[in-house]
């Protein structure tokens, strides 16, 4: 077997290569986008850390209780931020939403339009497919590597980082919402004299509406799961006491840090669960 492994195909090396043309020839485009993202991130910032933190969430539970029209959900919504608080991770939950928040604008402003797209082009989400998998089975570490290259340290590589591997997620599932508008609803606007863009905007996207906020859902949740690794270059947030847990085999703080990440994951789970009635 040694004139295989003599003969190896030089993926890595073609990587290397590809990387160091586009940091030689469009560092200008990257710095461009890392000032323009880290920019939203400030801003964000600003936004969670800015008001007291009562103040906070009390707007979060009315968010809530205006997307469930449930008490005990902004109930839970208060008890859950309460909680984080009372812990002293008040800051650091600030940080990782802003990560998160940042996640979902690009890849729900990318994703949904894109899932659009592919849901009216077959041919176009058949050659997507394969690329949409290798975003998400492709080891998360490995994007850390170009980000660095292109981004440097701080929160801009981290929601790189996460854009790349949550993308996919809204685009599949606002595509399955479009394509499953049933076909006599198309038909029945069609017959009315709907245009393409009525057909969208009126029958389309409210039918695939639910499979959209699922798909604002998954970005969230994964958004979450990557907290950790975007601390490992420099990103603020709820993951830092976890990598110093870890780093130090701190056991308690490691369960009272990842703790309340689960917290602010149910939190936000149960503010943007909407189901089909």
């Amino acid at each position: 077997m040694e004139w295989l492994t003599q003969h190896k195909i030089p993926i890595g090396k073609w990587a290397r290569t590809l990387f160091d043309w586009l940091q030689g020839n469009f560092s200008f485009a990257f710095d461009a986008l890392s000032d323009t993202l880290e920019a939203m991130i400030e801003a964000i910032l600003w936004l969670l850390q800015a008001p007291p933190p009562l103040a906070i969430i009390a707007l979060f539970m009315a968010l809530a209780y205006g997307l469930q029209r449930s008490w005990r959900a902004a109930a839970l919504v208060g008890c859950g931020f309460l909680f984080i608080l009372n812990q002293g991770y008040w800051e650091e939950t600030t940080e990782s939403l802003t990560l998160v928040l940042s996640a979902c604008v690009v890849c729900m402003g990318l994703g949904v339009p894109i899932g659009i797209m592919a849901a009216h082009r077959p041919r176009l989400y058949a050659a997507m497919r394969p690329v949409l998998d290798l975003m998400q089975t492709l080891p998360t570490f490995v994007y850390l590597i170009p980000a660095i290259v292109f981004f440097g340290i701080g929160m801009v590589p981290g929601l790189i980082a996460t854009v790349i591997f949550v993308l996919p997620a809204p685009i599949r599932l606002t595509h399955l919402g479009v394509t499953a508008t049933p076909t006599p609803l198309i038909e029945a606007a069609q017959a009315f004299g709907a245009t393409p863009r009525q057909l969208l905007w009126k029958v389309e996207l409210p039918y695939a509406f639910p499979q959209i906020m699922a798909g604002l859902n998954q970005t969230i949740m994964l958004s979450l799961s990557m907290v950790v690794i975007a601390a490992l270059v420099g990103a603020d947030g709820l993951g830092v006491p976890v990598v110093r847990a870890l780093n130090q085999v701190n056991t308690a703080l490691g369960f009272e840090s990842g703790f309340v990440i689960v917290v602010l994951a149910i939190i936000l789970d149960r503010m943007l669960r909407i189901e089909r009635k």
